[in-house]
């Protein structure tokens, strides 16, 4: 009963969170005539992402009247498979998501990438594993019959890119009912932390045998604290990729699209968007994908492919 309650409540709250950057009650469908854009993000927290969306969709409509956008609305989703829905039903536009994300986006409904997003100055960045030094694990040959912690199943640097890491070298992977229980000896074991301090404590508490997260958490003392990083050790680091990405739906009118990245290019350099850059999840600025970020967002879409049909 109290599950019920709860999925009533969200469900409830993300009704209201429909409500248009002007105004009108329901998400839009292809009927509505193209005048309205609608931005999308897979939330579990819709009023805070509400309020870190709407700013920069303020500032991006009235740019884009020139083609025909009077209306913003925004649309949340609970996970990637609703999400999937509004792509393909054309009841969102752009989306906002980390680069795993957006690539099981493309490959599930078509998205499309438009560009990246810079955060907090960082672009790229990559996934880091690591383990105490007393461990004796030198090498992700030696995690076999060891366990690893995962923040969740959503997060790019500590889930998709490190298991499709593991699946590359070989390595069978099994889920564990909790950090006390043990994986078979030919197995890496593995458990979801929901934090990243959550990864790093039990690491250096050894209830797991190693952690993994994002090059930009382990500089972190709030997710790497100071008095943890002297037992710790790096073994292994992935290729960069990119840190996040705004996606368009693959049916997108080619001028809305057009225009809706000369608008966001641009932001960057004008003192009006500033603010709402900074709500938008700290974004400094939004990027073309260049050759390099397409070639880390292909090895993304073919290990989050292989995650989902060999891991989950």
């Amino acid at each position: 009963m109290r599950a019920l309650t709860l999925r009533i409540a969200w469900f409830g709250l993300a009704l209201l969170l429909l409500a248009p950057a002007t105004a009108a009650p329901a998400p839009p469908s292809p009927s509505d005539g193209g005048n309205v854009l609608v931005i999308g993000r897979i939330s579990d927290d819709p009023k805070a992402h509400y309020e870190q969306l709407k700013p920069l969709l303020d500032y991006v409509v009235p740019r884009m009247r020139d083609v025909g956008i009077t209306e913003g609305r925004i649309l949340m989703a609970r996970d990637a498979q609703q999400m999937t829905s509004y792509l393909r039903r054309g009841r969102v536009d752009w989306v906002t998501e980390t680069a795993g994300t957006g690539m099981q986006l493309q490959k599930r409904a078509g998205a499309k990438p438009l560009l990246l997003t810079e955060r907090g100055g960082v672009s790229r960045y990559h996934s880091v594993f690591f383990v105490r030094k007393d461990s004796g694990i030198d090498s992700l040959a030696d995690l076999k019959g060891r366990s690893i912690a995962f923040q969740s199943t959503a997060s790019t640097s500590s889930y998709i890119v490190p298991a499709s890491t593991l699946l590359d070298r070989g390595l069978h992977m099994e889920i564990l009912l909790s950090p006390m229980d043990r994986p078979t000896p030919d197995s890496v074991g593995y458990v979801f932390a929901r934090s990243e301090l959550n990864i790093a404590a039990w690491v250096h508490k050894r209830l797991v045998d190693a952690g993994v997260f994002s090059s930009l958490d382990w500089e972190d003392e709030r997710r790497m604290p100071a008095a943890f990083r002297p037992d710790m050790k790096v073994i292994y680091q992935t290729p960069d990729y990119p840190r996040a990405l705004e996606m368009v739906r693959g049916d997108l009118d080619p001028k809305v699209e057009a225009r809706l990245r000369e608008v966001l290019l641009q932001a960057a350099n004008d003192p009006d968007a500033r603010e709402a850059m900074t709500l938008f999840f700290r974004t400094t600025r939004f990027m073309p994908v260049d050759a390099v970020s397409q070639q880390g967002l292909d090895r993304l879409r073919d290990g989050a492919a292989r995650v989902r049909e060999q891991v989950e």
